[in-house]
């Protein structure tokens, strides 16, 4: 009787002896390939795989073709073929593998990951096979290699890349599969879940390095995990995403974390129309659009109607649209619950700003005065925002290059690059963009008639490191937010993709 897949739930990530899962896999891995070898012996796979490479290279096909798809502008996805998992079981009892790739290939992937582990994941060499025969993207091998037979097959098998996890491999053995790998034209995504490991995967030479931010230990999930590893990888090595992907703004978020591409699993194979999820999905690799200055009713129901991804409150004292804290309560409810709410403040007092966030009306807050270092610190440390990965964004007016670099050393989690001079219709000297270092959200003078010219002149770097387009009087008629103009301003941004 075949052993059911360990369910989900608080034991899965141990089995009854208390080893974790991951050790228990990888050490049937190792009975696996025990048995494949006695069907087919080292030294042959070995003289197969070195076969095949040789002749790839003889028809011109590219080496290392896999981490060749992940450079570029946007985040790039690595889209998972996968049937089960130890932690939720039966993912697709449906599960026409290949069907499945070519819908990846369609909606615009860069690569392919297929699970050829048998047992918990119900993997199969068999898929990966056919998979890499149907589609012209490259595949790889997500597996638990624990020898490096095992790279030699992924090889023979029509494998582009493998999968080392550092959590299992020791340095040394990390940077020798590497090399193996390397000798073959294939990829080696090294993968890591902490400090520990990440300082191991440089060490053995990783040029493509990715985080799970699931625990393979205990199967918990925090997509953190990325954001806070990101910062000890060199920019030159290729970082991956892995795991806990769901959604587009989890997309926008990678990419203000300066990640290159993300492993979507689950969230795809789940979906019953998988190019749907995937082209939403890649809308994180758009600006998302802010609306800000709403005060009334109509205002909401006009920004519903467009969906933008934020939606602004202004609380700053004295301004034309100035709205108090229980009218902007008010709105937060109309509004639909997948558009975040920022609130806008001038030199107002840090306790106030963290009041609001506490009391779950904001996702984010956007300082436009002299705020200090310390006073962005402890909002941080006290503020509760309402969904993950709220964020502190600080405005700066823009007139001469010291004031990019001033934005480019500020603490906040984003900066505001705006003319300063509030609701005129102009824009500050785009030309100083040049000097940007760091995700950022562009303010002044925006609007539907402008809006696609700006976007198409930016350049390559300044475009990736562009979060969002602020825009309020650009998108009213008479000093009244105009539902045409907002829907026209959304969807110029949309198309620009």
């Amino acid at each position: 009787m075949k052993r059911p897949i360990q369910q989900a739930g608080a034991d899965a990530g141990k089995d009854r002896k208390g080893t974790s899962i991951l050790e228990t896999i990888a050490a049937h891995a190792r009975e696996r390939v025990r048995e494949a070898k006695q069907k087919i012996s080292p030294e042959e796979m070995k003289r197969l795989a070195i076969e095949k490479a040789e002749q790839e290279k003889q028809a011109g096909i590219p080496q290392f073709r896999f981490e060749k798809a992940l450079a570029g502008e946007d985040i790039h996805f690595i889209c998972e073929v996968k049937k089960a998992s130890p932690s939720k079981g039966l993912i697709a009892p449906d599960f026409p593998y290949k069907e499945i790739a070519e819908s990846y290939e369609e909606a615009g992937a860069s690569c392919i990951s297929v699970l050829t582990e048998p047992k918990w994941f119900l993997g199969s060499d068999e898929y990966l096979k056919e998979i890499a025969e149907t589609v012209s993207l490259p595949c790889i091998r997500k597996d638990f290699i624990v020898d490096e037979y095992m790279i030699y097959e992924a090889k023979v098998l029509g494998a582009s890349a493998v999968l080392l996890i550092a959590a299992i491999l020791d340095e040394e053995t990390l940077k020798r599969y590497r090399e193996t790998a390397d000798a073959l034209g294939l990829t080696a995504l090294v993968e890591a879940h902490d400090e520990k490991e990440i300082e191991a995967a440089l060490k053995a030479g990783a040029r493509l390095l990715g985080v799970n931010n699931r625990n393979l230990h205990d199967f918990t999930v925090d997509i953190r995990n990325s954001m806070r590893l990101r910062k000890l990888v060199p920019p030159q090595v290729l970082f991956v995403a892995e795991s806990g992907i769901r959604t587009a703004e989890d997309i926008r978020q990678m990419r203000l974390g300066g990640v290159n591409a993300v492993l979507v699993g689950e969230t795809l194979m789940r979906a019953p129309d998988k190019k749907q999820m995937l082209e939403e999905l890649q809308g994180g690799n758009l600006p998302a659009v802010k609306i800000c200055g709403l005060t009334c009713r109509e205002d909401a129901l006009r920004v519903n109607e467009a969906k933008p991804e934020y939606a602004g409150f202004v609380f700053a004292e004295g301004r034309r649209r100035t709205i108090a804290p229980e009218k902007a309560a008010e709105l937060a409810e109309i509004l639909d619950p997948e558009i975040r709410t920022v609130g806008v403040f001038v030199n107002q007092d840090p306790a106030f700003i963290v009041d609001l966030v506490n009391r779950g009306l904001l996702d984010a807050v956007q300082l436009h005065g002299q705020e200090t270092p310390e006073e962005i610190e402890r909002i941080r440390k006290q503020a509760r925002f309402r969904k993950e990965q709220g964020l502190i964004i600080k405005a700066f007016r823009i007139e001469k290059p010291e004031d990019i670099e001033e934005a480019n050393c500020s603490g906040a989690d984003l900066v505001l690059l705006d003319n300063g001079a509030g609701g005129t219709g102009k824009t500050f000297d785009h030309s100083l963009l040049s000097k940007i270092r760091r995700p950022y959200i562009l303010a002044g003078g925006l609007s539907p008639e402008n809006v696609t010219d700006i976007l198409k002149n930016q350049d390559p770097f300044e475009r990736r490191l562009l979060y969002g387009l602020d825009v309020s009087s650009g998108v009213e008629t008479g000093g009244v937010k105009d539902s045409g103009k907002i829907r026209d301003f959304v969807q110029a941004v949309r198309r620009k993709g």
